[in-house]
């Protein structure tokens, strides 16, 4: 049954500023011979280190603006704000349940009203701990992904600000770049936390080499407002066309493409790298194919421990050649290995501190004693010329 708009409208506005209660909030359409600011607006709580505070992400043609609003500050003149615009529908849904209005052709609102579902009630449980990235944000509906991927991205998430100081990063916007971004679920999620909690403006690059991933994120951009932004292209990772960046990603690229990405990391000198390697078929080949110092012959006796060494092996000494290249790195576990297996995450920023002697010859002899030569050292041969002694 129809009934007075202004009135259902204002009957909505508790809702909206019940920062408890609320679990999301989506504005969109227009009404008759009416023309909206924006194509679409979705509200919600989020916990962050300053409290719960009202996040608001308004759509217009082109791209996203996210604010955060204090609920005892300029939240409730934003609803009222909003409130006032014509939208042609709301949907509203709280811990208890969900509320639809649609504006009839006549300017009276239809509204319906239904018990919360259970995943409604779930998602307002989960705010209870705080998110990098809100578990319940419309981020989701599109990328997919259920409660694991959710735990893996804010996981990773954590990882990256504990690095990220604005004040490093040289461009505005930040030019982030992820280099075999795949489906690049990690990547839009960056570039929500990015701009959406850490209010940075951002233009960002996802490569890959098939051209149906680079059609697929176009889509999932344009679906979100965010093309102007987020670009895809389908190229190598050493051929990309991309003068420079702030920050580098390279999420489960495989095999020596991770080392692709950091030398082109290096190369620009990109304040802020992180990567989280995937299989290590290239020095597993070159330890197969060679001589096992002693004593660790036990070591490589079976295939397996033989393939977990040569992921040690590996990741230690792309780690030893960043440093050697002015790199501070640490080697972390971003996530439970009951979420992947590929759990570990290089995180390198620069400081431009030359090579010690001392790590010079740590990464000579591991390398001497095994007979081995990393992907990343022959990528970079031009750039350690001058750090490691002739081979």
């Amino acid at each position: 049954m129809a009934e007075a708009l202004d009135a259902a409208l204002a009957g909505l506005r508790p809702l909206l500023l019940d920062q408890q209660q609320l679990v999301s909030a989506v504005a969109a359409g227009r009404r008759r011979n009416t023309a909206v600011r924006w194509r679409r607006v979705e509200l919600r709580p989020v916990e962050l280190s300053s409290g719960r505070l009202l996040q608001v992400t308004a759509y217009d043609d082109r791209q996203a603006h996210t604010a955060n609003r204090a609920y005892d500050g300029d939240a409730a003149t934003t609803v009222d704000e909003l409130l006032s615009e014509p939208f042609g529908t709301w949907h509203v849904k709280t811990v208890e349940e969900t509320v639809q209005l649609r504006v009839t052709k006549k300017g009276l609102a239809q509204v319906h009203r239904s018990a919360a579902t259970t995943a409604a009630h779930r998602q307002a449980h989960d705010r209870a701990k705080p998110h990098l990235l809100d578990p319940g944000d419309p981020l989701f509906d599109v990328i997919g992904g259920g409660a694991a991927k959710r735990r893996q991205v804010d996981a990773f998430l954590r990882s990256a600000d504990a690095v990220l100081d604005p004040a490093r990063l040289t461009h505005r916007p930040v030019r982030v770049v992820d280099l075999g971004c795949g489906h690049a679920y990690l990547t839009f999620a960056a570039y929500r936390w990015l701009t959406g909690v850490r209010n940075l403006p951002v233009d960002l690059i996802g490569v890959d080499v098939r051209a149906v991933s680079r059609e697929r994120n176009t889509a999932i951009a344009q679906q979100l407002g965010w093309s102007e932004q987020v670009r895809f292209v389908a190229a190598t990772i050493a051929d990309a066309p991309i003068e420079a960046a702030d920050v580098v990603l390279a999420l489960h690229a495989c095999d020596t493409a991770t080392d692709e990405a950091l030398a082109r990391a290096v190369r620009w000198r990109a304040p802020v790298l992180l990567a989280a390697p995937c299989c290590h078929h290239d020095l597993q080949r070159q330890l197969a194919n060679g001589t096992t110092p002693h004593p660790y012959v036990l070591a490589t006796r079976h295939g397996i421990l033989r393939e977990r060494l040569g992921d040690v092996l590996t990741d230690a000494l792309r780690s030893a050649l960043l440093r050697m290249l002015g790199y501070r790195v640490d080697v972390v576990e971003f996530v439970g290995s009951e979420h992947t297996s590929r759990n570990l995450l290089l995180r390198a920023t620069f400081t431009g501190t030359p090579a010690s002697a001392e790590a010079v010859e740590e990464y000579c002899t591991l390398t001497s004693d095994w007979g081995v030569r990393p992907a990343l050292e022959r990528l970079l041969a031009t750039e350690l010329a001058t750090v490691l002694p002739p081979r």
